[in-house]
């Protein structure tokens, strides 16, 4: 690899590492209070589809007080670790695998919206992109 696209792919990394440490803080209220989760889960529920009412009925309701509690940590992590470039492609392949389930269970990613969000497609891409490239990253802790 070039060490312009090197490069590129670090800013990607650190700008997405930004991007999750701020969704984290912005779920720290989960952590003590896993009924802000709940609320917002059963919103999506009352808006299923076929496609994501299972999903949210068996998977994410019973353990909203899990959820609630492992998701802003994984995304602090998951920011930190791209932010100083540690474990970039694992800590990149598991926010990728943690975004779906959140986009599934919202019915967002069955939707011609999900195609213009900037949570979506952009973000995926992003994330696959580090998965499969970032490794020995210029800007890194550890390379």
């Amino acid at each position: 690899m070039g060490k312009t696209q090197a490069l590129g792919l670090a800013l990607l990394r650190i700008l997405l590492g930004v991007f999750f440490i701020f969704e984290a803080v912005a779920k720290v209220g989960w952590l003590t209070n896993p009924d802000l989760l709940g609320a917002t889960l059963n919103e999506w529920h009352s808006m299923a589809t076929d496609w994501n009412r299972a999903y949210l009925e068996q998977v994410c309701l019973p353990y909203v007080s899990i959820h609630a509690r492992v998701v802003p940590l994984a995304e602090l992590a998951t920011g930190l670790a791209l932010l100083t470039g540690v474990a970039t492609r694992v800590a990149s392949g598991l926010a990728l695998l943690m975004l779906l389930n959140f986009h599934w269970a919202s019915g967002i990613i069955l939707t011609y919206g999900y195609l213009t969000n900037g949570y979506g497609l952009p973000v995926l891409g992003g994330l696959l992109a580090l998965t499969v490239g970032g490794v020995a990253l210029p800007l890194s802790l550890r390379r």
